[in-house]
């Protein structure tokens, strides 16, 4: 099987173009493929399919085999792999994911794609619908008890559940192994959660990392960007255009407020090509 392992700010997956490739038992090569020491090592796999919806389909599996709704920076490693490979010529391109269409804009420079802005649609606010056990019909700065420790959180759907947790110090200090899974697995969340620990450094920039649901720690979280952004301005914090500096580098993201959509625009880069046997 033909592979590239491709990353946005060092979110890394390994992307197969199923147009040509078969994958009979995609979670079990997830976790087999996305081992860092007996693998290619990844964030987890993200298979390219045909799509009678859109221009593509986005098919994710996190590294422990789950299957993921969404991922930004995933979709947008997707964008260029189709057009510098050939699969397409069109620099506006529509993608089906799980979590539903999405319609991205790629920067072409040299014949290669360097920057993709990503139309992330509508944030998710209703609790049932992201999902998380909460009252009322927003989960804006509610307590939650983990590990017998009181947080606030804002949670938020960017197509997969987030809950948006503000520090009041530097981020790369958190103990993030040991509470990341306490929130992943909270009883409040009943498929699960991402869980993005923020700090505010000025009204358009703020500072995270990241625990994803299924994947531990990684280096950047598109979605997670985005929940986070709509999360600051929610509670005030932000303006509506937000620079998100994470472990692997910058996201530019906006919540147009008039139309209620949330857009991401970031770098996505080819790290190599390989095979492996199935």
């Amino acid at each position: 099987m033909k592979f590239t392992k491709m990353q946005g700010l060092g979110n890394d997956y390994v992307y197969v173009n199923c147009f040509k490739e078969k994958i009979e038992n995609p979670s079990a090569l997830a976790v087999e493929i996305s081992d860092r020491h007996f693998g290619v090592g990844s964030d987890g796999l993200i298979m390219i399919n045909p799509s009678d919806k859109a221009d593509f389909e986005m098919e994710m599996y996190n590294a422990d085999g789950s299957r993921g709704e969404m991922c930004g920076n995933g979709i947008r490693c997707v964008a260029k792999y189709v057009y510098d490979y050939g699969l397409t010529d069109k620099t506006n391109i529509s993608v089906e994911t799980l979590g539903g269409i999405k319609y991205l804009d790629l920067t072409v420079e040299n014949g290669k794609v360097r920057l993709v802005k990503v139309d992330m649609g509508k944030p998710v606010l209703e609790p049932a619908k992201i999902p998380v056990v909460a009252e009322g019909d927003k989960a804006v700065n509610e307590p939650i008890l983990v590990d017998g420790k009181e947080y606030r959180m804002t949670c938020v759907s960017m197509g997969n559940p987030h809950a948006v947790v503000y520090v009041d110090h530097d981020v790369k200090d958190l103990p993030l192994e040991t509470i990341g899974p306490k929130f992943e697995n909270h009883e409040r969340f009943p498929n699960r959660v991402n869980t993005e620990f923020v700090r505010i450094l000025d009204r358009n920039t703020v500072e995270m990392r990241v625990w994803e649901r299924g994947s531990g720690e990684t280096l950047a979280c598109g979605t997670g960007a985005c929940a986070v952004a709509v999360a600051c301005i929610l509670n005030g914090l932000t303006e509506d255009d937000v620079t998100v500096k994470l472990l692997g580098g910058d996201l530019q993201i906006k919540w147009d407020l008039e139309k209620d959509t949330v857009y991401m625009t970031g770098p996505a880069e080819v790290v190599f090509d390989g095979e492996w046997n199935l």
